[in-house]
């Protein structure tokens, strides 16, 4: 999670909402990691879960992350809840929850829908004290 922090730290240097996500490979090799992008490439599915597993799909050369666990820092929103699924993302760690726009607690709860053909083991709350402060200063500072 720990890296997960540095790229949102990094996002947040661009300008960007300070998410981060890391993506681990079963042998515990960091294969893909990313912060939120959608500002700098105008692309509004560059959240940082996407990021990351487009990173971690071209370094493996494949479409499936079968394995895999990911670490992100904020609850993923709908949209990258199905991309984790549609990976096939193992397990799903993250820090803070996001009532707001969450899809994964919160919101859709992409994984509970019968339609949802894969879902990981998740696990909440880690590091989610440190993310939501980081969140919340983000924030702050653009009010």
């Amino acid at each position: 999670m720990d890296l997960a922090f540095e790229q949102a730290r990094l996002a947040q240097s661009r300008g960007e909402v300070p998410v981060g996500a890391v993506v681990v490979a079963p042998s515990g090799e960091i294969i893909g990691r990313g912060g939120n992008e959608t500002r700098a490439g105008h692309d509004p599915t560059a959240h940082a879960e996407i990021v990351a597993i487009r990173a971690a799909c071209a370094a493996l050369g494949v479409e499936r992350l079968t394995g895999c666990d990911l670490y992100v820092t904020l609850e993923p929103c709908p949209m990258c809840a199905a991309a984790i699924s549609n990976a096939r993302i193992a397990r799903l760690y993250y820090g803070a929850g996001d009532p707001k726009s969450g899809g994964v607690a919160h919101g859709a709860k992409i994984y509970a829908h019968a339609q949802c053909h894969h879902a990981p083991e998740v696990y909440d709350g880690i590091g989610a004290v440190e993310a939501e402060a980081m969140l919340r200063d983000f924030f702050a500072a653009r009010r």
